[in-house]
């Protein structure tokens, strides 16, 4: 919680390729509607042609968001939304950035923060747009001291 500031930004340092077998196997496992289990069903979809289900768009995101520093740290909850969808092809990256923190009232040794961001492709098209809370903790709480 000490080294999170409002403002502070994040770049995924490597992108997530989605390919075609990626979304069908994703599908069959997770989300079997037709734009996202095969090529031919899919474009019968509003989606015109085969796109990832956001859940999938999402559990990539929740991967890269670990491997850029939210790895010791808990969801609260999130906002989500898919704007366009992954496509075949796709190489996904985040973009985060931190619009709020607070420390807990009731448990000083953690805190809650707020993070807007947006999983890209290559192009820079925003695939996923989220707004999530999560719970950090202080590393040492006996000297925490919050001024956002």
């Amino acid at each position: 919680m000490e080294d999170i500031e409002v403002g502070d930004r994040w770049y995924s340092g490597q992108e997530t390729e989605i390919t075609a077998e990626d979304i069908i196997a994703f599908a069959h496992q997770y989300d079997p509607q037709p734009g996202h289990i095969s090529h031919e069903t899919a474009l019968d979809t509003p989606f015109g042609g085969l796109a990832a289900s956001g859940w999938q768009t999402a559990a990539v995101t929740m991967r890269l968001m670990v491997e850029l520093a939210f790895y010791a740290v808990i969801g609260l909850g999130i906002n989500m939304s898919w704007p366009t969808p992954t496509r075949p092809g796709d190489r996904l990256h985040v973009d985060a950035h931190v619009i709020s923190k607070r420390q807990s009232r009731s448990k000083p040794d953690r805190g809650i923060v707020e993070v807007e961001l947006d999983s890209l492709n290559q192009d820079g098209e925003v695939r996923m747009h989220a707004q999530t809370s999560i719970l950090v903790f202080y590393r040492n709480p006996t000297t925490n001291a919050v001024t956002a």
